[in-house]
């Protein structure tokens, strides 16, 4: 005779409909990730502006 059994534990019976899912924090991370890159873009755009601005003032030298 065995010392142990095991029985089967049956998951928990869902009550009433699934709760919808919020989808506000997405979108608060999105918004924060699009400030970033607009950003980085500002940046890089300005970087590239004042090589061209020193290139042409080198060759108005």
């Amino acid at each position: 005779m065995p010392v142990f059994t095991f029985e089967k534990i049956l998951p928990p019976v869902r009550r009433g409909p699934i709760p919808p899912i919020e989808q506000k924090q997405r979108g608060v991370i999105v918004q924060i990730l699009d400030r970033l890159v607009e950003a980085r873009i500002r940046r890089t755009q300005r970087k590239e502006k004042r090589v061209i601005a020193r290139d042409e003032f080198k060759a108005l030298e």
